[in-house]
């Protein structure tokens, strides 16, 4: 008779053994963190919006942008200097 009201019938893991809830509970949020920082990842990897440009491809930008007349000498200077 003892013996049935100590035993759950869930091995340790039930109600009884708060370890177990608070290790589902923290389990589950590594998981859920783990799936965001995934999509994240993913995301700002198809992510070409913003193409990476190399200095070279700015200063061809910026060259081009001067001789159209669309800024002055002193700013295309400072956006040189600001690109390398």
């Amino acid at each position: 008779m003892m013996y049935g009201l100590l035993y759950s019938g869930y091995e340790g893991w039930g109600i009884g053994n708060p370890i177990g809830w608070a290790g589902s509970g923290v389990m589950m949020i590594v998981m859920m963190v783990a799936i965001a920082v995934f999509i994240v990842g993913v995301v700002r990897m198809l992510d070409d919006k913003h193409p990476q440009h190399d200095s070279s491809q700015a200063l061809a930008i910026l060259k081009e942008r001067y001789a159209r007349g669309d800024i002055t000498k002193e700013r295309f200077e400072e956006m040189k200097k600001d690109i390398r």
